[in-house]
């Protein structure tokens, strides 16, 4: 069997690590083609000298040449690519097979059209990509003849249970004609799930970041704890599954076993279970439409004893009902609520505002910024920038006390 060359874009984070897990796993099979990040430039260094990609690329200049440097100096012949073009050159480059999309935020967007153009298949970690330009993306998927498939446990659950459907044209299913009933979308709950209102006005950063279940990045384990990671998910839905709003549901489940589901019309509800680790919808996505050994050890439901479900509750988690609400919006509504989410999280993170501020500067957003028909990328770059810039003024005016530390 040919080697398939991977690039992994953000192979420094939580999900690039892990990805390099699994290719590490099946030497005969994959190869590391092309590594990205930000500004990590002493974890890119290890990884290219352990992996030996062809390129390694930087988003930030100075890292890249600071990288360059290193690796030069090491004997490598890894070549250092920069910026944003750097990112798309290694994702649309002829020789990559596939690419992991594993960048966070809105810096993951282009580098991901590139690849979707250059039909590729993409591997989709990155949630921004979807919420912030879903009916661009999808257009390019399937002008491109790109195959899409799912990363997220809970989109890699529902893909791994729907009806037998393309990877590539997975938006043009029709759920009723295939016999789906709704989409199921399991959340842990958090770290804060039993606190009430008042204790959620005093948690910190330091234990919003120790979530019960998922070993994460710090931005994605803030969105879990706010329940936004949830609602960015349920647009994910929408636009991969081609579900409506009312065909997606969420259920709290504490013990992240059953990562999805989806019930059909005659009453069947399926399921997909494992562990709570990320290998597993990676081994599933580099094989598909084969298996793998992913390196996850098998569930024991005799450990695990039982599953609980309950309601998310959005009155203490607002974010959730504020995601519906732009997927109802519409148009650059998700894009606004993306964008203003993450100034808010890193706002939270360096303990500017408070857990509870993170709804109400999006709300804030969403009511005062008018959503507009997405018309093309240069657009909804303009309106992420507009967004990030209402956010921060917003924090900058109504900046409170610092959060004193745990």
């Amino acid at each position: 069997m040919t080697v398939q060359n991977i690039t992994i874009l953000g192979s420094t984070g939580t999900i690039g690590k892990q990805t390099l897990d699994v290719i590490a796993r099946h030497p005969s099979l994959y190869k590391a083609y092309a590594l990205a990040a930000n500004s990590n430039v002493t974890a890119l260094f290890e990884q290219c000298v352990q992996y030996k990609p062809s390129y390694a690329a930087m988003l930030s200049e100075k890292a890249a040449h600071e990288l360059r440097s290193q690796l030069k100096a090491y004997g490598s012949n890894t070549q250092v690519l920069s910026g944003i073009s750097g990112l798309e050159q290694i994702s649309s480059d002829d020789i990559v097979d596939s690419v992991m999309a594993a960048i966070v935020g809105a810096a993951g967007l282009k580098p991901a059209m590139a690849a979707a153009k250059a039909g590729k298949r993409i591997l989709l970690a990155n949630k921004e990509t979807l919420v912030m330009a879903g009916s661009l993306f999808m257009q390019a998927v399937k002008a491109g003849g790109a195959t899409l498939l799912p990363i997220d446990s809970e989109h890699n659950a529902i893909f791994q249970v729907m009806p037998p459907t393309s990877a590539n044209s997975l938006a043009t299913g029709d759920m009723q004609a295939m016999g789906v009933k709704k989409i199921i979308l399991t959340a842990s709950g958090g770290p804060f799930r039993g606190y009430t209102q008042i204790q959620l006005e005093n948690v910190t950063p330091e234990l919003a970041l120790k979530h019960p279940n998922w070993v994460m990045g710090a931005k994605i384990t803030i969105d879990s704890a706010s329940l936004m990671n949830k609602g960015l998910e349920v647009i994910e839905a929408h636009w991969l599954f081609n579900a409506k709003p009312n065909q997606i549901d969420v259920v709290v489940h504490p013990q992240s076993v059953i990562h999805s589901m989806v019930e059909y019309v005659d009453g069947s509800v399926l399921a997909q279970l494992g562990n709570p680790d990320m290998r597993t919808p990676i081994a599933y996505a580099l094989a598909y439409p084969n298996r793998i050994d992913s390196g996850v050890s098998s569930l024991n439901l005799l450990e695990i004893a039982k599953l609980e479900f309950e309601v998310p509750d959005t009155k203490r988690f607002p974010c959730l009902q504020l995601a519906y609400d732009a997927l109802a919006l519409g148009g650059t509504a998700p894009t606004i609520l993306n964008a203003v989410n993450e100034v808010a999280v890193a706002a939270f993170l360096s303990k500017q505002i408070h857990f509870l501020d993170i709804p109400k500067l999006i709300a804030n957003a969403l009511d005062n910024i008018s959503a507009e028909p997405v018309s093309s990328l240069a657009q909804l770059i303009e309106v992420d920038t507009t967004a990030r810039h209402f956010a921060e003024a917003n924090i900058s005016k109504n900046n409170t006390r610092l959060i004193a530390t745990a």
